[in-house]
């Protein structure tokens, strides 16, 4: 029995996976630790990644066109989109400790210290009033139109003789770190976060179609019943492919093991009428189990 065995891990470490390197043994065998039974299955990891683009407004917005002449978001805003997704396959003995989807990313334009909070303006520990909120925009203004009169003078040389070199980068670069902090508090915040979530699916023999997940612009993924999203549809074709002729053993072998075949099937991720992936990936689920022939001892 353990020539027999070896003579198969000869089989399906040789010519054989050449010509089709998707098989598996199927079924019960004997090893040196007993007897072990396998069923050959597919496991699927379908990767969907999506982008969140927020608008923050900033405390100060309705009185940008008034003091800075340009007019700015009066209301926040959250628009998700779908943007790519990855099939791949999942092992049995490695889907525990399979690796994880990339990283998510996210971009911020106009950050300084949070992503969410908004610079205060220094108050004047003398004066025990607070400003309305118009005043406190026509100060920031004020201070904006401040800052870059000081950039100017930098530049320009104006400011003195002895700012330059490292002194004067960290200077502009200290500058513009102050403007864009007064900025904001007119123009908010825009983030833009990328994120990826693996969802796993099992292929069944007699299914073509999968719902992994649903996506909303509003609330991006969603569990696959929440019907106010869109379907992310995984679809599968199988090939139908013939397994070759010189693999599977004639009627009149005896020494024969049992292995199962996978089909080159079409795997494709869609939604809303776009496909966002298309991989041809095995699947024991549409393959064939076959008798192969094992080499004759001399």
């Amino acid at each position: 029995m353990k020539c027999k065995l070896l003579a198969l891990a000869l089989l399906l470490a040789g010519g054989a996976t050449a010509q089709n390197p998707y098989i598996a043994l199927q079924g019960a065998t004997e090893t040196v630790e007993g007897i072990r039974i396998s069923q050959p299955r597919t496991i699927l990891a379908v990767d969907i990644t999506v982008e969140c683009d927020r608008i923050l407004t900033g405390p100060y917005a309705r009185y940008a066109q008034k003091y800075l002449g340009v007019r700015a978001a009066l209301a926040d805003k959250t628009t998700w989109s779908l943007t790519g997704a990855q099939i791949a396959l999942l092992d049995g003995a490695t889907y525990l400790n399979a690796t994880a989807p990339n990283a998510g990313t996210t971009q911020v334009q106009n950050y300084l210290d949070s992503q969410e909070e908004f610079q205060r303006l220094p108050s004047d520990k003398l004066d025990m009033t607070t400003p309305s909120l118009e005043d406190a925009a026509r100060m920031a203004a004020e201070r904006v139109f401040s800052l870059r009169r000081h950039r100017l003078e930098l530049i320009t040389g104006e400011a003195g003789e002895n700012v330059f070199g490292e002194g004067l980068k960290a200077a502009l670069a200290e500058l513009d770190r102050q403007e864009q902090a007064y900025l904001e508090l007119f123009f908010g915040k825009h983030v833009v976060t990328t994120s990826t979530r693996r969802y796993v699916v099992y292929p069944q023999s007699e299914k073509n179609q999968y719902i992994v997940c649903r996506f909303s612009p509003a609330a991006g993924l969603l569990p696959e019943n929440d019907l106010s999203g869109d379907i992310v549809l995984l679809q599968i074709e199988p090939s139908g492919a013939p397994v070759a002729a010189d693999l599977e053993a004639g009627p009149k072998e005896t020494n024969v093991v049992t292995c199962r075949v996978a089909d080159p099937s079409t795997c494709t991720v869609l939604s809303g009428g776009h496909e966002y992936a298309r991989s041809v990936l095995p699947v024991f689920e549409f393959g064939r189990t076959i008798n192969v022939a094992l080499p004759r001892r001399k």
